[in-house]
C-alpha cells in the first residue's frame, strides 16, 4: 500500500495529528518518511503498530508501558493474536459490568416514581470491577499513600472488602439522592456524607485540604472513576467533587 499521509492517518484511526507527532516525539511511533514540507507518511508496518497502540491503550496500558511491550514482540502475526486474547478477556470483563449495569437499572426503574432510591444488595453495583488493574499506576502517580493504603488493605479479610464495598455503594446511592433533590453541596446533610467519606479514606492515608481536593477531581477528570460513580446516577462524580472541595476548604484549610 501507498504511504499515507499524517492527516488521513488521524481521521482513519480517530487520533488527532498532534497524538502522532507526540509519538513521534517520544519514539513509539516513527513515520516512514518525512517530506521537504514536513508532513509526515506512514506506511503498512507503521499503521500495524499504530493499530496495536491504540489496542493496547484500550486496554488500559500506559505509554511507556507500550513501547516497551511493542520493543519486545518482534513477531507481528502472534504479537496481535496475543492482542486479541487480551481483547477477547476485556470482552468478557466488559460484559459483566453491563450486565451489573443493567440489573441496577431494573432495580431503579421498579422503584421510578416513588422518590426514593433503595439498592436491595449494594455490593452488586461493583460486580465486575476490578480495582487492581489500577494498582501500578496508584504506587506510581502517588508512592507513599499507595504504601499506607496497601498496609492497611493488607489487614482486610474478604468479608471486610465487602463489607467496605457495601458502605461504598451505599454512600454513592445517599449522594445521588440529595443530588436528585437538589441539595446543595454545602448543605448539612451532603457535608455529612463527605466527612464519613473523608474518615473513610483517613484509614488508608490522611489527605490535606489540598490532596482531597484532588481526590475528588480525580473522580471526574479519570474516566475510569467517573464511569463508575455516574453508572449509579449520572452526574454523582461531579457531585461528589464539589462537595470535597466545599468540605476541604470549611474543614482541612
Amino acid at each position: 500500500m501507498a504511504e499515507v499521509a499524517i492527516g488521513d492517518v488521524a481521521r482513519m484511526a480517530g487520533v488527532t495529528a498532534r497524538t502522532l507527532r507526540h509519538y513521534e516525539a517520544i519514539g513509539l511511533l516513527l513515520p516512514s518518511s518525512v517530506g521537504a514540507n514536513g508532513y509526515r507518511h506512514y506506511g503498512d508496518e507503521e499503521l500495524l503498530r499504530l493499530q496495536r497502540i491504540l489496542v493496547l491503550k484500550a486496554l488500559g496500558l500506559g505509554l511507556p508501558e507500550i513501547g516497551a511491550l511493542l520493543d519486545e514482540q518482534r513477531d507481528e502475526l502472534e504479537a496481535l493474536r496475543e492482542h486479541h486474547g487480551r481483547l477477547l478477556a476485556e470482552q468478557e470483563r466488559l460484559g459483566r459490568i453491563a450486565d451489573t449495569v443493567a440489573r441496577t437499572i431494573r432495580e431503579l426503574s421498579e422503584q421510578e416514581g416513588s422518590g426514593r432510591m433503595t439498592i436491595e444488595r449494594p455490593e452488586n453495583l461493583f460486580e465486575g470491577f476490578d480495582t487492581s488493574r489500577y494498582d501500578e499506576e496508584a504506587r506510581e502517580r502517588w508512592p507513599e499513600e499507595h504504601a499506607s493504603s496497601k498496609r492497611f488493605t493488607d489487614t482486610l479479610s474478604p468479608a471486610d472488602v465487602e463489607r467496605m464495598q457495601r458502605e461504598t455503594t451505599a454512600q454513592i446511592v445517599r449522594m445521588a439522592e440529595l443530588q436528585a433533590a437538589g441539595t446543595p453541596v454545602d448543605a448539612p446533610a451532603v457535608q455529612e456524607e463527605i466527612g464519613g467519606l473523608y474518615a473513610s479514606v483517613s484509614r488508608m492515608w490522611t489527605p490535606n485540604a489540598a490532596a482531597f481536593t484532588n481526590l475528588g477531581r480525580m473522580y471526574v477528570d479519570d474516566e475510569r472513576f467517573r464511569a463508575t460513580y455516574d453508572r449509579v446516577a449520572p452526574g454523582v462524580a461531579a457531585y461528589f467533587r464539589d462537595a470535597m472541595a466545599v468540605y476541604a476548604t470549611q474543614r482541612l484549610a
